[in-house]
C-alpha cells in the first residue's frame, strides 16, 4: 500500500485526529483543539486523508511517517502532551483511548 509522506506538522495533526476518534466520537472540543494547532487548509487536507483511511491504514501511515522523520525527545514529549490533551478533553480516559495510547507508545518510542 502506498502511504502519504506527511510533514511533521501534518503527522501531528493526523495522530491527534486518531486520538480524537479513538472512542469513535470526535467532539467539537477535540476538533477545535486540533484546529488551533494548524492552519485551516492543512487541517482540511489531513482531515480528508484521515477520513478516507481505515484503522489499519491509519496506524500504518503513522508508523511509516514517524520513522521517516527524526523527532527529538522534546518533540515527542510535546506530542505526548497534546495527545493527552485530546484524550482528557472530555475529562474521561476511556478504555479505547487507553488501548490507543499503548499502541502509539509502541510506535513513537
Amino acid at each position: 500500500m502506498s502511504t502519504n509522506k506527511f510533514s511533521k506538522t501534518e503527522l501531528q495533526i493526523y495522530i491527534l485526529l486518531l486520538c480524537a476518534n479513538a472512542d469513535s466520537v470526535e467532539t467539537e472540543d477535540e476538533i477545535n483543539l486540533i484546529k488551533s494547532k494548524v492552519d485551516e487548509e492543512t487541517f482540511n487536507k489531513i482531515y480528508k486523508v484521515f477520513s478516507n483511511d481505515n484503522d489499519d491504514e491509519r496506524l500504518e501511515k503513522i508508523d511509516d511517517n514517524i520513522h521517516h522523520h527524526e523527532f527529538t525527545n522534546m518533540e515527542l514529549a510535546q506530542l505526548r502532551r497534546e495527545i493527552y490533551e485530546i484524550f482528557f478533553s472530555d475529562c474521561d480516559f476511556k478504555m479505547m483511548e487507553r488501548n490507543l495510547d499503548r499502541i502509539l507508545d509502541n510506535i513513537l518510542y
